[in-house]
């Protein structure tokens, strides 16, 4: 399903979307109608909007949207997009008018297994951005999955660990939850978890790694899954502080849309 300002996108729309792809997003998990971090979520786009489009955004016109798409019960994935489709490469310099692109997908089931994960040098344009623009992020995750892992890691020249391409990585240590200190973009997740369950912030290199007890990814849509593998490092597939995570991100209270 998706709808630009709540009626049936047009072709043109699309291709303003795919062929300048200038824009930002978040992505919600919705169960039974409801959002675990909504307000988070509404204020990246509000956030982003302003560092994109140097404009606000009407946000209750914006759940308005995202509620016409969502189903009544069950869990799926609603993505809102902004983006402007008068925009086009050679103007993009121009007074933004930003519109509401609402989709909808199924949302996987919870847990997923462990993943491996090789590393790579890369920091995203504007990491602080949810931006559409995607490209270095499924280039690397391409590679990363030919070369036989499952994604890939993001590490600067220092070898300085960020993030993966579309989530948060945090490591455990001594029963004590660690979230990299490097610029990232901090997902709902990790902002949920941070606020339900005590943790640090510390500079974390590749060759930490072997001195961690285990690490894991959060994303909405993911929620918070084990690292078994960062590079050929291997990791342990559960940890007792994984599964307690798990259970208090499950127990958050959530809003409706």
């Amino acid at each position: 399903m998706a709808e630009l300002n709540g009626t049936p996108i047009a072709l043109e729309s699309l291709q303003a979307l795919a062929l300048t792809n200038y824009g930002h997003f978040t992505s919600m998990r919705v169960e039974d109608g409801r959002v675990r971090g909504l307000a988070l979520h509404m204020a990246r786009l509000a956030r982003d909007c302003q560092a994109v489009f140097d404009t606000e955004l009407d946000l209750d016109h914006v759940r308005e949207l995202a509620r016409r798409l969502v189903p009544a019960s069950g869990a799926s994935v609603v993505r809102v997009t902004i983006f402007d489709p008068a925009l086009d490469l050679g103007h993009v310099g121009s007074d933004a008018q930003p519109q509401v692109l609402v989709t909808t997908r199924p949302a996987g089931s919870l847990p997923l297994p462990p993943m491996r994960v090789q590393s790579v040098v890369y920091t995203r344009d504007m990491p602080s951005v949810k931006s559409v623009g995607l490209f270095g992020s499924l280039r690397h995750r391409r590679a990363a999955q030919r070369a036989g892992f499952d994604d890939a890691l993001f590490v600067d020249t220092e070898s300085v660990i960020s993030e993966g391409g579309t989530w948060n990585i945090g490591f455990v240590k001594d029963g004590e939850v660690i979230w990299p200190d490097a610029d990232c973009l901090v997902g709902t997740t990790m902002e949920l978890l941070r606020q339900a369950h005590p943790s640090t912030m510390q500079s974390v290199r590749l060759t930490d790694v072997a001195s961690f007890d285990a690490a894991f990814a959060t994303n909405i849509g993911i929620g918070v899954r084990a690292i078994g593998a960062v590079d050929e490092r291997t990791l342990p597939g559960t940890h007792p502080v994984i599964e307690r995570l798990r259970k208090e991100y499950d127990e958050l209270s959530s809003d409706l849309l």
